[in-house]
């Protein structure tokens, strides 16, 4: 009977073994494709512009650093940290709207009793399912009859409005599962709405509005339809839009310099996500599960 366990014992651990070591192939063999482009990019960047098009191998056969001393020299005479510059700008001004902003709605919908509260939330949500290019050309007619076109307004105004649904209901998720025995606390207090927001749930949603800023940043840095729309002027262009000034009028196109460009575009972003990665998982986590 103990020679029968044995073999029995012993086959269920190589069943094991070859079924974690099938998963880690699976997973090796998914990683490889997801990180491909990151290294097809990384090898381009330092290829000569005809290689680029004419060669499929990963890296150069002969390196070069000519793309990156051309970013050195600017875009059609504008140098390339002014399109860093004003990124960084809209996507820091996206990130202190989308916080304060959505977490006062949130704050409004969890904790404050309202007539029509149940509505308002209701449209709120619907707005979700509402395309971006649906509302492009109502708002582009808005933001004409002010004179806000070619300026930063249109793209930060809706961000200091609430109109982020979706971090609206990701910080209201996580405050309905705070303790309401720290609401009565501070009303026992004589904390009003405000300072109770300020002081208590503000700072116990500290997860949840990391994951909003960490989402914030990327989708302001990465925006391309947004400054297309609205922006004219080269000099107030973002890194998105500056890297499509790499193909002239004739069609012309400098990838070398596109790729070198897209590269250094990822460091801000790779960054931001590194310095707050421990925050967005525990941000998704808790909200997902509180509530």
């Amino acid at each position: 009977m103990s020679l029968v366990r044995t073999r029995t014992g012993a086959r269920t651990g190589a069943g094991r073994s070859a079924g974690s070591l099938a998963w880690h192939l699976g997973a090796l063999a998914v990683l490889a494709v997801i990180l491909y482009p990151v290294v097809w990019v990384i090898g381009g960047s330092f290829k000569p512009n005809d290689e680029i098009v004419g060669s499929l191998s990963l890296f150069p056969a002969e390196p070069v650093t000519d793309n990156y001393r051309r970013l050195a020299d600017g875009i059609a005479d504008i140098p390339i940290t002014t399109f860093f510059g004003n990124s960084l700008f809209l996507a820091v001004g996206s990130v202190i709207g989308v916080v304060l902003s959505s977490s006062l709605a949130a704050y409004a919908f969890a904790k404050v009793r309202f007539a029509g509260r149940g509505l308002l939330f209701t449209a709120m949500i619907g707005t979700l399912l509402l395309p971006y290019h649906v509302l492009l050309i109502p708002q582009y007619v808005l933001f004409q009859k002010l004179e806000l076109i070619n300026t930063y307004t249109p793209l930060l105004i809706g961000k200091y409005l609430a109109t982020d649904a979706f971090f609206v209901f990701l910080m209201l998720q996580f405050m309905r599962g705070l303790p309401k025995e720290l609401d009565e606390a501070a009303r026992l207090d004589g904390c009003g709405h405000l300072r109770t927001y300020w002081s208590i749930v503000l700072p116990l949603c500290r997860p949840a509005l990391i994951t909003s800023a960490i989402f914030t940043f990327i989708n302001a840095w990465n925006d391309f339809m947004g400054p297309l729309i609205y922006l004219n002027e080269p000099e107030k262009y973002t890194v998105s839009l500056g890297l499509k000034m790499f193909v002239d009028q004739d069609g012309v196109a400098n990838y070398g310099g596109m790729i070198a460009m897209s590269l250094v575009a990822l460091l801000p972003v790779v960054a931001f996500f590194l310095a707050f990665q421990r925050y967005l998982i525990d941000g998704m986590a808790t909200s997902g599960l509180k509530g």
